[in-house]
C-alpha cells in the first residue's frame, strides 16, 4: 500500500495541525500528564461545543480546535449508529445532552461545508498585557461556524472613511483622477485642432 492510498484510509481535518503541540497546564491535573492534558481538553470541548464561542489562551484554543475539529469530522463521517464514534463523543463530552447536540444540530449544519467547522479570531490585547508571550498571554476566540451569535470581525477588516487620513487619501485620488481626464481632454483637442490645421 502506497502513500497516497494510506492518506485516503485517514479522515484529514480541513485547516493546519500545529507540528509541535502545547502543553496546557491546569491546577486541577498539575502532575497527571498526558492523561492530565486529556482531561483539561475534555473540558475545552464540552464547553466549546455547548457554548459554540470561547476566549482561550493561544495554546488552549489550538488543541481545543483540533480535537473539536476531528470529533466533528467523525461525527459527520459514522453518524451516531457507529459505535467507535458514540464512545469518542461519550469520552469528550462530559455533558451527556451534548451527544445529542453534536449529531443532531452540529452535524446537519456542516455537512456539506467544505471548510473547517471553527473561526479562530485574536483577542485585542489588553494594554497592561502589551508584549504578550505567544502561548500564554495572548487571548484568542474560538468559534463554532454559523452559531446564533453577533458575527465577530476584526476592526481593520473594513476602512473606516470618516478617519481624517481616509479623507485626505480619497480626496487626493478624486483630485488626480480629476487632473487626469482633464489632462486627456487637452490632449484630444490639441490633437484635433492639429488635425484640422493640416
Amino acid at each position: 500500500m502506497n502513500q497516497a492510498e494510506v492518506g485516503k484510509l485517514i479522515n484529514q481535518l480541513k485547516f493546519k495541525v500545529q507540528p509541535k503541540g502545547f502543553i496546557i497546564k491546569d491546577h486541577e491535573n498539575l502532575h497527571q500528564g498526558i492523561r492530565g492534558q486529556l482531561l483539561i481538553m475534555r473540558k475545552s470541548v464540552t464547553a466549546l461545543i455547548q457554548n459554540e464561542r470561547l476566549e482561550f489562551s493561544y495554546g488552549r484554543a489550538v488543541v481545543t480546535r483540533e480535537y473539536t475539529e476531528r470529533l466533528i469530522q467523525e461525527a459527520i463521517n459514522h453518524g451516531d449508529k457507529h459505535q467507535p464514534t458514540m464512545e469518542l463523543a461519550d469520552f469528550w463530552l462530559k455533558d451527556k445532552s451534548l451527544i445529542h447536540k453534536l449529531f443532531k444540530v452540529l452535524v446537519p449544519r456542516f455537512q456539506d461545508m467544505n471548510s473547517s467547522y471553527t473561526r479562530f479570531l485574536h483577542a485585542p490585547v489588553l494594554l497592561e498585557n502589551f508584549y504578550p508571550r505567544k502561548g500564554s498571554d495572548t487571548r484568542v476566540v474560538l468559534e463554532l461556524k454559523g452559531h446564533p451569535f453577533p458575527p465577530l470581525q476584526y476592526s481593520n477588516t473594513e476602512p473606516n472613511r470618516g478617519l481624517i487620513s481616509n479623507v485626505l487619501l480619497s480626496e487626493a485620488r478624486k483630485e488626480a483622477r480629476l487632473k487626469k481626464e482633464a489632462h486627456k481632454r487637452e490632449n484630444l483637442t490639441s490633437s484635433s485642432d492639429n488635425s484640422t490645421t493640416s
